[in-house]
């Protein structure tokens, strides 16, 4: 894979993902991802994506102001 910086060798990392929406704010915490060596840059997998896309999804259903999940609690 070759990110924008045009590097092309990433580590696995966590980071927390964040959305607003509808005034409201869900955090996902511990998402695996691969990060950037040279500019941090981090990325997920398509397997990630869809889960974390599931998750959020969820979350939107039972929404309250402010939602926190581990994501390797719910994956």
């Amino acid at each position: 894979m070759r990110m924008y910086c045009k590097n092309i060798t990433t580590v696995k990392s966590k980071t927390t993902h964040v959305v607003n929406y509808n005034n409201c704010i869900i955090v996902v915490k511990n998402v695996p991802c691969l990060e950037c060596e040279q500019c941090g840059e981090k990325y997920y997998t398509d397997e990630v994506a869809e889960r974390l896309e599931m998750i959020v999804d969820t979350a939107k259903k039972m929404m309250q102001e402010i939602t926190v999940i581990d994501y390797p609690q719910v994956a």
